[in-house]
């Protein structure tokens, strides 16, 4: 295990903004990140894990503490559709593997950046899936007492965007592996309008889904491309807020068509269409923050843009929609630093 001490962390975020790391380490093997952890235990240091950088706003001022960025890969099948993946392959890969191979259940989550590691911290979903649904377990190493313990799906709190590993457990299990439960030559889901929209009457094949859902992020910009400055966000900055029926009837008598999710007894209400209709629209921009012009849900590093542009935008935002619909938008990338 080599620690390095202030490496930028620019290049490993997809927002391209924020401070170095005072020290890091790439942890390669189970081994490496047990005795990473137990370094900045016994050094009183403050501890972040990394993994594709694809949800993360840096402070400008960096993570004055060890980053650990969990590079454990590996796929291995075990038959039946199981699939027991490392932490640090990358997510829309493993997609890819899954999908070639005729297996369903995440054909919809292509193109999502990032790590597997992360996938279910955040309950990564997208176009009517979520990773929920297939996970069957999670190989994790427990900061509280240093072993290393198997959480099943019903272990792991799985609900809109969260998971115990980001709310009541925060800070207590860094994730070594996933176990994946897929559908041998299952058919694709297609539940989400712009999928339907797309194939018409038409029954795709998985690989078709995944090429469609490609093809609808790439034109939001929700894929990371070089070439393309409005990929260079943490992918959508707010979630969709889940509100009381009350909420959304009192917001309809004023709208012609709100859309809208039922969620149980709530409602679930695009927050991009909050924030268009609070006044921000696309291409929005203040200094070097900007909001993309192919997706209103992207706040985007329009060049050379600090992450206290970024907070100052979202602060904007935030207190817009606030004030328009009473609402509070909660910001979806993890904050570093700050």
């Amino acid at each position: 295990m080599e620690i390095k001490e202030n490496i930028p962390l620019v290049p490993l975020t997809t927002l391209k903004i924020g401070g170095p790391a005072r020290y890091f380490v790439r942890a390669e093997t189970e081994e490496d990140l047990t005795e990473a952890v137990a370094y900045a235990s016994a050094s009183c240091l403050p501890l972040f894990i990394l993994g594709g950088g694809s949800n993360i706003l840096v402070s400008d001022a960096g993570f004055d503490g060890l980053v650990i960025q969990i590079a454990i890969k590996g796929i291995s099948a075990a038959g039946n559709g199981l699939f027991s993946v490392g932490a640090g392959e990358d997510w829309d890969g493993f997609v890819a593997y899954v999908v070639a191979r005729r297996f369903a259940g995440i054909e919809c989550l292509s193109g999502i950046p990032g790590f597997v590691g992360g996938t279910p911290v955040q309950n990564v979903g997208a176009y009517g899936q979520e990773v929920a649904t297939t996970i069957r377990s999670v190989s994790c190493l427990d900061r509280t007492t240093g072993s290393i313990i198997v959480l099943e799906n019903a272990d792991c709190g799985f609900s809109y965007r969260q998971s115990i590993f980001n709310s009541t457990e925060r800070d207590r299990y860094i994730v070594l592996s996933v176990e994946f439960n897929l559908t041998p030559n299952g058919n694709p889901l297609l539940i989400y309008k712009d999928l339907i929209e797309y194939f018409h009457d038409r029954k795709p094949s998985l690989t078709e889904v995944r090429e469609a859902v490609l093809s609808i992020r790439r034109a939001k910009s929700m894929v990371i491309d070089a070439d393309d400055p409005n990929s260079r966000s943490a992918g959508s900055f707010f979630k969709n807020p889940v509100v009381q029926r009350s909420v959304y009837e009192a917001i309809s008598a004023d709208f012609e068509r709100v859309p809208h999710f039922d969620a149980g007894d709530k409602v679930k209400i695009p927050a991009a269409w909050l924030i268009e209709n609070a006044g921000f629209q696309k291409g929005f921009r203040r200094g070097n923050a900007g909001i993309s012009s192919n997706h209103t849900l992207a706040l985007i590093n329009c060049g050379g843009a600090t992450a206290a542009e970024i907070i100052e935008l979202k602060n904007l935002i935030q207190h817009g929609v606030a004030e328009r619909f009473s609402i509070n938008l909660e910001p979806e990338p993890i904050m570093v630093g700050f």
